[in-house]
């Protein structure tokens, strides 16, 4: 990505860049020209958007940045919790840096979370919202089970390492899984197996570990004010993937959409839709957010 660009509300060159924030230093990419769009994950990075990215940046400037504690995210002490809010005030930071006083924020997974707390916590920044499967459990009628189950996770994070825990984790989430012992079933960051899986990174590790003791939980338990998201957000859509009925993440999606009084959105695949289908995806995003 090279070369500058002139948006709406947007004096940022497109590129890769870095921004100090109180307690780290944010990695974020601009591409594209027109009115601001912000792509937010979490602990999804930057590099998983680019694709949808690289699809929408014809009509919009599109910004998307590494969540705290993942890929390119440099943290100072690294041992504090990435709540919602504190990642909020990273996005609306990173609008700073580019000169928006505004953008539409399409957020998916924990992601989502984190662009309803910007809607929250900084009213006015966000014009549509589309929150994509945010896995908001507390909104379930199960709420003190999931705790507990999401406590278990940690617990086996610490008991197991990285491997079994995103097992767990995947396993809950209402994911299918291979057997424990079958080729090439490491999850992610997970252990290496027989089959001559790798040794997760240094970093892969740094990673995990953030995932597992410093936001899964502050994530999972965000719960929004209806009242402040509708007044801090000129629009909100809730999005559910159309495979994703056996996740829940479904659940959730659905609970958010009652407690906000809306009608669920389906966009193509299932949780990670924007990932395995990114053109199709974009343009259901790009017909959504041209509906407002």
């Amino acid at each position: 990505m090279t070369g500058t660009t002139s948006t709406t509300g947007a004096g940022d060159t497109t590129g890769a860049h870095l921004l100090s924030v109180s307690g780290a230093r944010l990695h974020y990419e601009v591409r594209g020209k027109g009115p601001v769009l912000m792509l937010i994950g979490a602990p999804m990075s930057a590099d998983h958007f680019t694709a949808l990215a690289e699809a929408l940046a014809a009509d919009r400037t599109v910004v998307t940045h590494d969540p705290r504690g993942s890929a390119n995210r440099r943290i100072e002490g690294p041992e504090h919790d990435s709540t919602p809010q504190l990642r909020a005030d990273d996005a609306a930071a990173i609008l700073d840096a580019i000169g928006a006083e505004s953008a539409d924020v399409f957020g998916s997974s924990g992601g989502a979370v984190t662009a309803l707390a910007m809607a929250e916590h900084h009213p006015g920044r966000v014009g549509t919202l589309v929150a994509h499967e945010p896995p908001l459990t507390e909104l379930l009628p199960d709420a003190a089970e999931q705790r507990a189950a999401t406590d278990e996770i940690v617990a086996v994070f610490h008991r197991e390492g990285p491997g079994a825990a995103w097992r767990r984790f995947m396993g809950n989430a209402g994911f299918d899984l291979p057997p424990e012992d079958a080729p090439g079933t490491a999850e992610r960051q997970g252990r290496a197996e027989s089959s001559g899986q790798p040794e997760p990174s240094e970093r892969e590790l740094a990673e995990a570990r953030h995932f597992f003791v410093h936001q899964l939980q502050a994530t999972t338990r965000y719960v929004p004010d209806p009242a402040a998201v509708a007044a801090g957000a000129a629009r909100v859509v809730v999005g559910v993937g159309a495979d994703s009925g056996g996740l829940i993440t479904h659940r959730t999606t659905t609970a958010l959409a009652d407690l906000l009084g809306v009608e669920p959105t389906v966009f193509p695949g299932g949780h990670a839709g924007f990932l395995e289908a990114p053109a199709e995806f974009a343009r259901v995003l790009g017909a959504t957010l041209a509906r407002g």
